[in-house]
């Protein structure tokens, strides 16, 4: 293996410990906060975190066998498995963020209906046609062959490789598949956050409006004081578009290198290094790793049940050390005075 390689199977490695701790605080905090579990979001993040802790503990391990091994890694059903696997996961984690999009959407826009239109029964429609869209796509993929090992990824994905049916019939399939998984995404992040950034800031503007209007009629105030309302007033305005750009940019920035990158693969002109493949696999896994922050490990409700987490088991250990002191402490006092050396000394 040249340097590139070595650099590539330490990042995949380094992806895969990132996404299956974070992954699975996700899931440790879902479970231990009963406030989390009813909301409706909750059950998207627990979709999303399930595949990208599947992805995780079968995709990747199996993609760095095969550039360390320079083969595919098992037997061809195997892969043939994978692949569809890696379908499935990948189709089906888009559509969850889609899916919360849409949820953060009606809850800004519409934030006094949100509760009667975006409910437990209806987050689970939404969330079954993500497993139907996902598994369409890669029941027809396994069906005509299309998924097998890719040595340009290192990784068994859709190949045409062992296609039994025309090339022209994968490239309508690939370019289809993209189109709705991640271009329906895409679009649909853009279209529900653009607008909830729009309201965001005509809030931000009435806030401001207010604050404004309060400093002017406090003549008396410290100027301290008004500098720091200013900065929040600033800071505020920041926040929305931060986060916001958070959501789009890491969802442009890991999957549209190797969507674009698949899409060229169509077209023989276009060279494509195995060194950029890997390096576009290894930015589409990296999402597994930013969504419990992005989605989850962020907001502050996870971080406070983080943090009683953390202190719920200190706090036992804590309690455990003081209950061994206590139970230690007293019998080796006894066994010291009931020493021999102690009570000869002690004797008249």
């Amino acid at each position: 293996m040249d340097s590139v390689d070595v650099f590539v199977c330490f990042l995949i490695v380094a992806i895969i410990v990132v996404s299956l701790l974070s992954n699975v605080l996700v899931l440790i905090c879902f479970l231990y906060n009963p406030e989390i579990r009813k909301q409706v979001p909750g059950l998207f993040i627990l979709n999303l975190t399930f595949c990208n802790l599947l992805l995780t503990v079968s995709n990747m391990p199996l993609t760095l066998v095969g550039l360390v091994s320079k083969g595919q890694p098992g037997s061809d059903a195997f892969c043939h498995a994978v692949g569809f696997l890696e379908t499935f996961l990948t189709t089906s984690s888009m559509l969850s963020m889609a899916a919360l999009s849409i949820d953060r959407w009606i809850a800004v826009v519409f934030p006094l209906s949100y509760h009667s239109k975006m409910r437990h029964r209806d987050a689970a429609v939404v969330l079954g046609y993500t497993w139907v869209h996902s598994i369409s796509f890669s029941a027809t993929a396994a069906c005509l062959s299309w998924v097998g090992y890719h040595q340009l990824y290192a990784s068994c994905t859709l190949s045409e490789a062992r296609a039994s049916h025309g090339r022209t019939q994968f490239v309508v399939f690939t370019v289809t598949f993209h189109a709705l998984t991640f271009l329906l995404s895409f679009v649909v992040l853009c279209v529900t956050y653009l607008k909830v950034l729009k309201v965001a800031r005509i809030h931000c503007k009435r806030i401001d409006i207010i604050t404004m209007q309060t400093l002017v009629l406090l003549v008396d105030i410290h100027p301290s004081v008004r500098q720091r309302c200013l900065e929040e007033q600033r800071r505020r305005r920041q926040r929305a578009t931060r986060k916001i750009s958070t959501f789009i940019g890491t969802f442009v920035l890991c999957f549209a290198p190797y969507v674009i990158t698949r899409l060229l693969e169509l077209w023989p002109a276009v060279p494509i290094t195995q060194h950029w493949g890997l390096l576009c696999k290894c930015l589409a896994y990296s999402k597994a790793a930013c969504d419990p922050f992005v989605y989850s490990l962020l907001r502050h409700q996870y971080r406070k049940t983080c943090t009683d987490i953390i202190n719920r088991v200190l706090k036992r250990r804590s309690m455990n050390s003081s209950e061994w002191q206590h139970r230690t402490g007293p019998s080796t006092i006894v066994q010291a005075l009931e020493s021999p050396r102690v009570v000869k000394e002690c004797a008249p």
